[in-house]
């Protein structure tokens, strides 16, 4: 019942939520030249450089893969995924603190914050997933219908990223050195990921120790779906959906516990 009524209070605030998501997005470009063309130059300047340098100039080679764009696509899906995760992630940990006038200003369910984190996270997604996946049509690499065994992969990460994000973010409001742990953890999370390097390679040893990373299986699905054009592992997928379950789930309870005293914190 407690998720029921957070749901509720949550959908009766949606005017906010959108408009939030709204202005967060307008004011990325508000006051500049171009406007909305920095939207659309960043996530292109980085699928530019991972397709020139890497591609072109390194010329790294992946077993099995004749394309002189295969690098660059397992490169592409891992970094833009993970990307999508740390930013998530790291604005969510501090969603209440750096909101701390707004809650203490304004009646709302403070649950609303992380879904606008969220929400305008998955807007920045969507349009360098956009860009990506030009790229693999000019590319003569776009997988085809296969590429929607990618939105359960997006969704059980995206679970486990909220639901870590709220926990995280609750107990940021009484111990504030989580924010900057998370920081810190994320820098290593990155290349304990199989995302510049090709996992197989590693030692068995480090191998064993990498299953426990529940990113591992998610990036790896988005590098076989984009690819090698198949579907993911299912069963692969198990652990990191239990993870993100677990984390969603003991984010409310934390949030539900903890939220009257957390204005009294901030």
């Amino acid at each position: 019942m407690i998720p029921i009524r957070l749901l509720r209070s949550v959908w009766a605030f949606r005017g906010m939520i959108l408009s939030s998501v709204k202005r967060e997005f307008q004011s990325r470009w508000t006051g500049t030249q171009f406007g909305p063309f920095w939207l659309f130059a960043q996530p292109l300047a980085t699928i530019l450089i991972f397709t020139v340098i890497f591609a072109n100039l390194m010329k790294p080679g992946m077993p099995a893969h004749e394309s002189k764009f295969a690098y660059s696509i397992y490169l592409c899906s891992g970094v833009l995924t993970y990307n999508l995760f740390s930013e998530l992630l790291g604005r969510s940990v501090n969603i209440f603190v750096e909101n701390a006038n707004l809650l203490k200003k304004m009646n709302f369910p403070k649950l609303c914050l992380p879904i606008i984190v969220l929400l305008s996270s998955c807007l920045n997604f969507a349009i360098i997933t956009a860009l990506f996946f030009l790229f693999l049509i000019l590319s003569s690499a776009f997988p085809g219908w296969v590429i929607l065994s990618a939105l359960p992969v997006l969704a059980i990460q995206l679970m486990f990223t909220l639901g870590l994000g709220m926990f995280l973010a609750t107990i940021n409001v009484f111990y504030r050195d989580v924010k900057q742990t998370v920081e810190v953890v994320l820098q290593f999370w990155f290349w304990l990921t199989p995302i510049v390097y090709v996992g197989t390679t590693l030692p068995d040893a480090v191998q064993r120790i990498l299953q426990w990373n529940p990113l591992l299986p998610l990036i790896t699905a988005y590098q076989k779906i984009c690819l090698e054009h198949q579907a993911p592992d299912w069963t692969g997928l198990i652990y990191p959906l239990i993870l993100a379950l677990l984390f969603c789930a003991l984010g409310l309870f934390a949030f539900h516990k903890l939220q009257g005293e957390i204005v009294d914190e901030l």
